[in-house]
C-alpha cells in the first residue's frame, strides 16, 4: 500500500521543483546561521574554560557546527536535484545519491532535536563544572607567580566585573580562602601573625573581598575589609546593611548567561528542523513523481508521487531484511569454511604423497 499518494501534473511538478529550490536555499542560509551560533557559543565557552572543570557542555556547540555545515551541503545538493528534475537525461543520475541524501537529512533532523534536548539536560552538568572551576579559581587567585596560574587573578577579576558577581555562591566565599599572596604580607606585623596563628592551616584569612566585587552603582564608597565588624565602619550593620558589593554569585551569573545563549538558539534550531523536514518530504515527492512519469515514458504527462512505496510496517520489515542480508554477506559460513579447509588438507596430502613406482 502506497503511503500518502498525490497526483501531479507537469505544471504541479514544475511548481514543486521551483518552490523546493527556494526552500533549499533558505535551508542553506539557516544552516549558515546555525553554524555561526555554534561558533559563537563555542567561543564563549572557551573564553572561560579556566573556570570550568570539564567540557561536557561543549557537545552542544560541536553538534551545532557539524549540523550547520552538513545542512549547507545537503541542501545545496537538493537545489541541484531540483534543477535537474525537469531534464529526463540528467535526473536519473541522482537515483542512488538521493538514497544517501535522505539518510543524511534524517540524521540531521535527529541531531537537531538532540541539541534542543541536551541544551536543557546538561544544565546540571554546567552548574557542577562551574562550581568546581570557580572554587579552584578563587583558591588559586593569589598564585600570580606560579607557572600555569599567573593569569588566574586577572581572569577572576575580569569575570566578576563583567558579570557583576562576587565569589562562587556569594561574597562570603572569599572569607574561606587566602586570596592575598604571602609575598605581599608583612610577617613582622602583629596583625598578620595573629591571623595566621589563629588559623589551623596557617592561612591568612580575611573578612574581605577583592576590589572586583565592588558595585560601582552603590552611593557609598566600597567597603572591602572588616565586612563582619560593625564597629569598623561608621553607620554600618553587617546583618542588615545592603552591602555595596555584588550580591550574586558568579556560578549563578555564568549559568544564567550560558543557558540564555542556548535558549536563544532554540527557536533557530526548531525552525531549521521544520525547514529540513519540509525539504526532505518535498524532495521525496518530487523524486517519486518524476520517476513515475519517466517509467510511463511520458515525462510531460500526469504522474503520482508518494512518500513510501509500501506501508510503514512493510517498509520497516524490508529494511530489516536488507540489513540482515548485508550482515550475512559479510559473515563466513562455518560449514563452508570447514569444507574448504578439509578440501585444502586433502589437496595437501595428495601433493605430499610419494609418486607411484612405474610398472
Amino acid at each position: 500500500m502506497v503511503l500518502l499518494k498525490i497526483k501531479f501534473t507537469q505544471q504541479r511538478r514544475v511548481h514543486l521543483a521551483q518552490g523546493l529550490w527556494l526552500l533549499s536555499w533558505m535551508a542553506v542560509l539557516w544552516g549558515g546561521i546555525i553554524f555561526c551560533l555554534g561558533v559563537y557559543l563555542k567561543t564563549e565557552l572557551l573564553r572561560r574554560a579556566e573556570v570550568m572543570d570539564n567540557t561536557a557542555i561543549h557537545v552542544v556547540p560541536n553538534i551545532l557546527m557539524m549540523v550547520g555545515l552538513a545542512s549547507i551541503c545537503t541542501n545545496w545538493v537538493a537545489s541541484r536535484v531540483c534543477q535537474d528534475s525537469m531534464d529526463p537525461t540528467r535526473f536519473p543520475r541522482w537515483k542512488v545519491p538521493l538514497l544517501a541524501w535522505f539518510a543524511v537529512s534524517a540524521v540531521l533532523c535527529f541531531l537537531l532535536i538532540a541539541v534542543v534536548v541536551l541544551s536543557y539536560a546538561l544544565q546540571g552538568s554546567l552548574e557542577d563544572s562551574l562550581k568546581v572551576g570557580l572554587r579552584n579559581g578563587i583558591r588559586f587567585y593569589k598564585d600570580t607567580d606560579v607557572p600555569g596560574r599567573c593569569f588566574q587573578k586577572e581572569t577572576i577579576d575580569r569575570l566578576q566585573m563583567e558579570f557583576r558577581c562576587c565569589g562562587n555562591d556569594n561574597f562570603k566565599d572569599w572569607f574561606e580562602v587566602q586570596w592575598v599572596s604571602n609575598r605581599y604580607l608583612d610577617f613582622t606585623s602583629k596583625d598578620v601573625k595573629d591571623r595566621i596563628r589563629s588559623n589551623v592551616d596557617g592561612r591568612y584569612l580575611l573578612d574581605g573581598v577583592p576590589f572586583s566585587c565592588c558595585n560601582p552603582t552603590s552611593p557609598r564608597p566600597c567597603l572591602r575589609y572588616h565586612l563582619t565588624d560593625n564597629n569598623a565602619h561608621f553607620s554600618y550593620d553587617y546583618q542588615s546593611e545592603e552591602l555595596n558589593l555584588y550580591s550574586r554569585g558568579c556560578r549563578q551569573a555564568l549559568t544564567n548567561y550560558y543557558m540564555e545563549l542556548m535558549n536563544a538558539t532554540g527557536p533557530g534550531v526548531v525552525s531549521v528542523i521544520f525547514i529540513q523536514l519540509s525539504v526532505l518530504l518535498s524532495l521525496r515527492y518530487l523524486q517519486t513523481a518524476v520517476e513515475t512519469a519517466m517509467a510511463l515514458e511520458d515525462p510531460e504527462g500526469d504522474s503520482e508521487g508518494y512518500l513510501l512505496e509500501k506501508g510503514v510496517k512493510e517498509t520497516i520489515e524490508d529494511l530489516k531484511t536488507n540489513a540482515l542480508t548485508i550482515l550475512k554477506f559479510g559473515q563466513v559460513d562455518p560449514a563452508a569454511a570447514e569444507g574448504s579447509s578439509e578440501a585444502a588438507d586433502v589437496e595437501k596430502d595428495e601433493k605430499d604423497a610419494p609418486p607411484a613406482p612405474a610398472s
